[in-house]
């Protein structure tokens, strides 16, 4: 008894902050004839990739019921990802939620009577008719967790959101995602090396993700955004409420070429607790952090610690041993981050994909490495497959002479692309 006493007061610890944070975003929605133009379904396409007017509900599998007291749930006030995981443990399904009886959901750590209450009058009170019909006016999707454009990456970190409002396009290479986050006060040291790197990152093929903030968010967008790549941004606010306002113009051009992200209802206020919650989506969208300018208690270390605790890769750009932006980044490389100076760094430090991701050119990438390999060593590298094979395979398959596929053999090993085997044997990783 007494570990299990121990185990509920650390669940109600885990989800304090995150109830108050998600209060504030309490939107009104009735679900009782939603349209479905804009909102996915797990294992579906949204509406505008599908054949418009068919009922995805009945198409896909899914109860109507149970999808909409899943976008039901995901929206009262008070739930927030790691509360909604609790309940729907305990009852098995969110309509088993919404329908419980208010003492039952007080036996699930963290529930107490305001937050049983707002549950219990969700379907009643909770509008959702308006919201999706503004989604599907402004070009907004609904991507619920189990849907299959929801990113894999996020979908693996223990708190995803429930569900996403995306304006924009995600696609299937945003798998290759690195973020960069920093000072929103950052010098012009700063924000020349976060523009550097998000361009670098881009040519090279890899989302930029970020949060839109002034300062380093800002700069990093527009790096990747100048380069011609593509950029993903995470708001604390919603995706039709641009936060700062300056920022709208940039926003609109990081939906034209990427996404807009928020667990946020579209027209959610921003407010000072969000930001900080919202860092774990940056984080969860990428294979690895990049840290640009930041004080010794600036929010983009909230990233960092996201980051980590996600098992993502942090990177620290290095800054003046006089500048008090300088402290986060020098206690990030103290503590074990890679210190960055190019976009090699970076490249170097990732490891293997759990996935191969299909670019926009037809390339299939296995490994982030392979992104800034030139073309002899592309060429050489498409001709090892997985299973182990001969050097005298690979240079009959890629039509190079022996003595620069030897050469070319010990570079990609050294980049941790090929491994060889015992005798003449070579094999991908």
């Amino acid at each position: 008894m007494a570990s299990a006493d121990r185990k509920a007061s650390a669940a109600v610890s885990a989800i304090h902050a995150e109830t108050s944070i998600f209060r504030n975003w309490h939107v009104n929605i009735h679900l009782s004839a939603f349209p479905a133009n804009n909102l996915t379904l797990p294992g579906a396409k949204s509406v505008s990739e599908s054949d418009q007017g068919v009922d995805q509900a009945g198409r896909t599998g899914v109860d109507r019921p149970d999808l909409l007291a899943a976008v039901t749930l995901s929206l009262v006030s008070g739930v927030g990802p790691r509360l909604r995981k609790l309940l729907l443990e305990r009852f098995g399904s969110a309509a088993a939620v919404l329908a419980a009886a208010p003492s039952d959901l007080r036996e699930v750590p963290g529930i107490g009577q305001k937050i049983s209450r707002a549950i219990v009058a969700a379907r009643d009170e909770i509008d959702a008719e308006g919201q999706l019909e503004l989604c599907r006016a402004e070009g907004v999707d609904t991507l619920l967790d189990g849907a299959a454009e929801y990113p894999r990456l996020l979908k693996e970190i223990v708190d995803p959101p429930g569900v996403l409002f995306v304006r924009g396009r995600l696609e299937p290479r945003d798998a290759l995602s690195i973020a960069i986050v920093g000072s929103r006060h950052a010098s012009h040291y700063g924000l020349t090396q976060a523009e550097r790197l998000a361009g670098g990152l881009a040519r090279a093929g890899l989302t930029v993700v970020s949060g839109l903030a002034r300062g380093i968010d800002g700069a990093a967008h527009r790096g990747a955004l100048a380069a011609g790549g593509r950029t993903l941004a995470v708001l604390g606010s919603g995706v039709l409420n641009v936060y700062p306002p300056e920022h709208k113009d940039l926003a609109d051009e990081v939906a034209r070429h990427g996404a807009l992200l928020s667990e946020a209802a579209p027209r959610a206020e921003p407010f000072s607790g969000a930001f900080p919650q919202r860092n774990r989506i940056i984080s969860g969208l990428s294979l690895g952090v990049i840290v640009v300018e930041a004080a010794s208690r600036s929010g983009a270390l909230i990233s960092a610690r996201h980051a980590t605790e996600q098992g993502r890769e942090v990177f620290a750009v290095p800054g003046r041993v006089d500048s008090r932006l300088s402290q986060g980044c020098h206690q990030l490389i103290r503590d074990g981050a890679k210190l960055v100076e190019s976009v090699d760094d970076v490249l170097e430090e990732l490891g293997p994909l759990v996935e191969a991701t299909p670019m926009g050119d037809g390339q299939t990438v296995r490994h982030p490495a392979e992104l800034a390999l030139n073309e002899l060593e592309q060429q050489i590298l498409g001709a090892i497959p997985t299973d182990p094979v001969t050097v005298d395979h690979v240079i009959a398959g890629c039509g190079v002479a022996a003595g620069p596929v030897l050469a070319t053999l010990s570079v990609l090993e050294m980049k941790r692309l090929v491994r060889r085997l015992s005798g003449n044997l070579v094999a991908r990783w």
